[in-house]
């Protein structure tokens, strides 16, 4: 018998933005932005794809907000943050002893977001053995419990995100072509900050306002040449890492001018030059082992080379393993 889930609950100062993030009119975020306002109204499914921190989640959340189902939940999943034996629990709920350590039942996030709108953040991490139960309620709209043989019949919309090259994970049959098609259904691409250098000045003010708020400065100018470096950088972690290293800048400032340590830079700014004849990959490669050499291969932690490079953890091994670096032999357990 199905049933029906319930939701639960020197520059100078530049005029100011809205709150929002989405931020730039570059022609690759005018044509991600004009894709948003054309699928928000629908139900179907979004594929989101894009480098690490180009903004996906606020994508998502802007499929949301300008949709029919704005005032319902929108509930985000990390697909690469839960471990996977408990992803599937974590998904779709489980009931009281369905697994060891399950002392009480528990409700699912497509549960919570019940006549809302579910984000799957990373889904070419989601494990091959869970895919097709995803795909059936993708398909079908319903799904059962860990633990219980009760259907339960829900109405979400679906948003996927990856930085992954899904149809390639298709073809090593590392992902489910019938799932890819189906969340494929309306792709969006985000592109990397390195090709939106004229969003930088705004994204800038943007966030230099937000932490000279939040600590109480006032920043009112930030130096020429200043801008132009950070116009120059590559940005390898996109908006993400521009946050950290403008929030780093407002901690170090002590007046009313930006004190950029753009000595972090270096490396970042340097390497990709055309004129190197280094591959972006190439370049990215070698940036990520000078810092790994830097913090003595440690990967996390505070010290650790993830946050060095504004990454979560598991990014930077999976980017790691995609350009075969492998840790120094007796160092594995940094990781």
């Amino acid at each position: 018998m199905a049933t029906l889930a319930t939701t639960m609950p020197s520059r100078r100062l530049e005029p100011s933005r809205s709150g929002s993030e989405l931020i730039g009119s570059s022609l690759g975020m005018r044509r991600a932005l004009k894709a948003v306002s054309m699928v928000a109204a629908t139900d179907s499914a979004v594929l989101i794809e894009g480098e690490t921190g180009t903004g996906k989640e606020l994508i998502a959340r802007a499929v949301h907000d300008q949709s029919l189902r704005r005032h319902e939940p929108f509930v985000t999943v990390n697909c690469a943050a839960i471990p996977s034996g408990l992803l599937e629990s974590e998904l779709f709920g489980h009931e009281r002893g369905a697994y060891t350590g399950a002392l009480n039942s528990a409700v699912g996030r497509f549960q919570l977001a019940h006549q809302g709108t579910l984000f799957l953040d990373e889904i070419g991490d989601m494990p091959l053995e869970l895919q097709p139960k995803l795909l059936r309620v993708l398909q079908e709209q319903e799904f059962e419990r860990l633990g219980s043989t009760r259907t339960i019949q829900v109405d979400v919309r679906i948003v996927a995100a990856t930085n992954c090259d899904l149809l390639k994970m298709v073809q090593e049959r590392r992902f489910r072509a019938d799932l890819f098609y189906r969340l494929n259904v309306f792709p969006i691409a985000l592109p990397p900050l390195r090709e939106r250098a004229d969003d930088i000045p705004v994204l800038v003010w943007h966030f230099v306002r937000k932490f000279a708020e939040r600590m109480n400065k006032e920043i009112d100018s930030i130096p020429d040449h200043v801008m132009e470096v950070l116009q120059q950088h590559s940005w390898p972690g996109n908006i993400r890492e521009l946050q950290n290293f403008i929030e780093r800048a407002v901690i170090l400032s002590s007046g009313p001018v930006l004190a950029a340590p753009l000595g972090d830079l270096k490396g970042f700014t340097e390497a990709p030059k055309s004129s190197s004849g280094l591959t972006l990959a190439d370049a990215e490669r070698s940036h990520i082992l000078e810092v790994l050499r830097q913090v003595d291969w440690v990967v996390g932690g505070r010290r650790g080379a993830a946050v060095r490079l504004g990454l979560p953890r598991t990014t930077l091994l999976h980017r790691m393993h995609k350009l075969g670096i492998v840790p120094e032999e007796g160092r594995q357990n940094a990781c």
